[in-house]
């Protein structure tokens, strides 16, 4: 089944699955472990950091073994595309799917850039994200510029997308203030577009805020602060305790941690 096909299952059933960052094999295999428990499919985002961090096709060679060996079904995305070459590069080696985010440009720049790589994804029958809209970056202040369903509806039309990451009070990495998610908007935005709707962001939104977005439209849950966040403060606090020099007896107690937070992220997102 195609991601497409798949998340269009999940649309109708008002479910979402959940798209997964992974930083190298310790985090993918507390992903995917937790995964394989819970009987969930996956989506593995690689963002251009991690891919020049692990190589790209190395990261892509990992993260389809890992899958088949963890009996998985999942797809492989490119997280925050920030170039056409980028996704080139990517669906050449066998992306299922692809984000390119232009949502820092003008409206019609960005419906051009999104729209050539659509056309370029039809090649490969690969799903194609885009980001219409002010999602906080990391540091940086909500300013409550939230997507609206008019641009919504004809972004959609003017670039053909299959999913569609929009603003809706949500911020990448962690918050400096309790999050508020406009249900509302998201109700409108939902009403005016068939497309997958997609959440950055979901690190550290009340588990009852996020079900909620899911039961109004939203397919795809993005996860990338919190997985790097707890195996790092779990690896520190380890080190910190032994005299340990073998890596292969420390990192498992991060990736342990990495299991049981995803554990608790799929049961949140499957009972929405």
């Amino acid at each position: 089944m195609t991601l497409q096909e798949k998340l269009k299952e999940y649309q109708q059933k008002h479910k979402a699955i959940l798209a997964t960052n992974f930083y190298n094999l310790e985090t993918l295999q507390g992903v995917l472990i937790a995964a394989s428990k819970c009987h969930v499919p996956v989506i593995l985002q690689l963002t251009r950091s991690s891919i020049e961090y692990m190589g790209l096709k190395e990261a892509v060679c990992l993260a389809r073994q890992s899958m088949e060996t963890f009996e998985v079904e999942g797809w492989l995305h490119l997280d925050h595309g920030d170039s056409y070459e980028l996704v080139s590069r990517c669906l050449e080696v066998g992306f299922d799917s692809v984000m390119i985010d232009a949502s820092n440009k003008p409206f019609d720049e960005n419906v051009k850039i999104t729209r050539r790589v659509v056309e370029e994804a039809k090649k490969y029958h690969a799903n194609v994200e885009a980001e219409l809209g002010y999602i906080a970056k990391l540091g940086q202040e909500q300013n409550g510029e939230y997507t609206t369903a008019e641009e919504a509806s004809e972004f959609v039309r003017q670039t053909g997308i299959d999913a569609l990451a929009i603003a809706i009070g949500s911020a990448h990495g962690f918050y400096k203030s309790a999050p508020h998610l406009n249900i509302g908007r998201l109700k409108e935005i939902h009403a005016a577009v068939d497309t997958i709707l997609v959440l950055h962001g979901s690190s550290g939104i009340p588990d009852h805020m996020l079900q909620e977005a899911i039961r109004n439209g939203i397919t795809k849950v993005n996860l990338a602060t919190e997985i790097k966040n707890i195996f790092m403060r779990t690896l520190q606090k380890v080190l910190l305790d032994t005299d340990e020099i073998d890596l292969r007896k420390v990192f498992p107690q991060a990736t342990n941690s990495v299991t049981k937070l995803l554990v608790d992220k799929y049961k949140i997102v499957s009972v929405s």
